[in-house]
This record gives structure tokens, sequence and C-alpha cells, in this order.
């Protein structure tokens, strides 16, 4: 299993990553990510896709249109570790390459 981030760990890890921000809902980060169209909106869930697989962890994501809304969560921890912050680093990367 691996370790829940909590308190000043895990607010040093938030201030490293661009835009994700803690869900006030839950133990959860988020970030919403728009494209130019549904197309790359599309291609860009699909890449992200590919990586989740890889890493064995896997986002919730909301679709419409050019938007895409992220959000990550451990569910055997019941909230955020490294396994998150390294996906969303991974998205990050992802959303970065000109397409």
């Amino acid at each position: 299993m691996v370790e829940k981030l909590v308190g000043a760990k895990r607010q040093a890890a938030l201030r490293e990553l661009h835009g994700w921000a803690e869900a006030p809902e839950r133990d959860a980060i988020r970030k919403t990510y728009h494209f130019a169209d549904f197309n790359a909106a599309w291609g860009f869930m699909t890449r992200v896709a590919l990586v989740a697989e890889k890493l064995n962890h896997h986002p919730e994501w909301f679709n419409v249109y050019n938007r895409v809304e992220i959000v990550l969560t451990t569910h055997d921890a019941e909230g955020v570790t490294g396994r998150d912050l390294e996906l969303a680093r991974q998205i990050d990367r992802i959303a970065a390459i000109p397409r």
C-alpha cells in the first residue's frame, strides 16, 4: 500500500505541480485542460490512457467537446499519494506536447 500525503509534505508536493489543486469535495487533486477542439481533447485522453495503463493508476475524467477535467486520487490509500503526483506530472508533459 502507498502512503497518503498529508500536511506540509502534501502542500510542498502540490506546489511543484502547475495548475493542479485540491478537490474541495474529497481527498483528491484536479485540473482542467482546454484544447482546440474535440479531436485534440480525445487525442490527449488517448495518450494519457496509455501512460496511466503503464503506471497502473487510472484517472477519473470528464470530457465535453474541447475540455477535459481530470481528478486523481489513490483509492487504496483513500487520498492523494505519490502515485497521483507522478501521473499528474506525466499528464502535464503530455498536454505540453505541441500537436
